[in-house]
């Protein structure tokens, strides 16, 4: 089933002259519970769609459409309910509260959207990603791949609809790497959620439903693995 669907979305910065077209118009439609990673150089434009589909931006012109409804312009109240209730986003600045211990930045997103966190499967996320005896320490105390770790957590305790993950495992160890993929992968599967990834390791790439190639902001191959 269709669940993110992109019309002729794109994106300029600048005018005249000076104008960078970081995304030109694109298509793209994401299916329910499928893995789909992007590829590229630095520069391409894989950042600019991660945003845009999460609505952290707003496109120059088109349309980005979640379950049907068009999420393109939303008032910014709305945008931020929506990112809170629908995304999961883990990107390569940790982003914690330096005053909260690591399951309070973990549950953070659910109680400000006036919900009850999941305890059970807070645990078990903690659990999973080897936190749970530092639950309670402060990000300060945490190495980077653990504070990685609570970003992941983070992004997944709401069960959210679309996980959106720039460079996810890049400040991980190849093992924790793995399993923080084996996690995600458990995730989508379980929830049917769908997740969309920046990445630039090539098993990574390999093990997803989809690869997604941008070259100077426009997609040049578009292709389903078959495993």
């Amino acid at each position: 089933m269709e669940l993110l669907r992109t019309e002729q979305i794109c994106k300029t910065y600048g005018s005249g002259a000076a104008a960078v077209q970081a995304l030109k118009p694109t298509d793209l439609a994401f299916r329910q519970g499928e893995f789909t990673a992007i590829i590229g150089a630095s520069g391409s434009g894989k950042s600019t769609l991660l945003h845009l589909l999460g609505c952290l931006d707003r496109p120059t012109g088109g349309r980005v459409w979640l379950e049907g409804s068009d999420i393109t312009a939303l008032p910014d109240q709305e945008a931020a309910l929506l990112r809170r209730r629908k995304f999961g986003f883990i990107f390569q600045h940790y982003n914690l509260i330096p005053v909260l211990t690591a399951e309070e930045n973990i549950v953070l997103p659910i109680l400000l959207d006036g919900h009850t966190p999941d305890q059970p499967f807070i645990e078990e996320l903690l659990q999973w990603l080897g936190l749970y005896e530092r639950r309670s320490h402060l990000p300060s105390a945490l190495s980077g791949g653990q504070q990685q770790r609570v970003a992941i957590a983070r992004a997944l305790a709401a069960k959210p609809a679309v996980i959106l993950a720039d460079e996810p495992t890049g400040n991980l160890d190849r093992k924790t790497g793995q399993e923080v993929m084996s996690l995600l992968r458990l995730s989508i599967m379980k929830y049917h959620q769908t997740l969309i990834m920046i990445t630039h390791d090539a098993s990574i790439a390999a093990s997803a439903d989809r690869i997604i190639t941008i070259e100077d902001g426009a997609i040049i191959d578009d292709r389903r693995v078959t495993l």
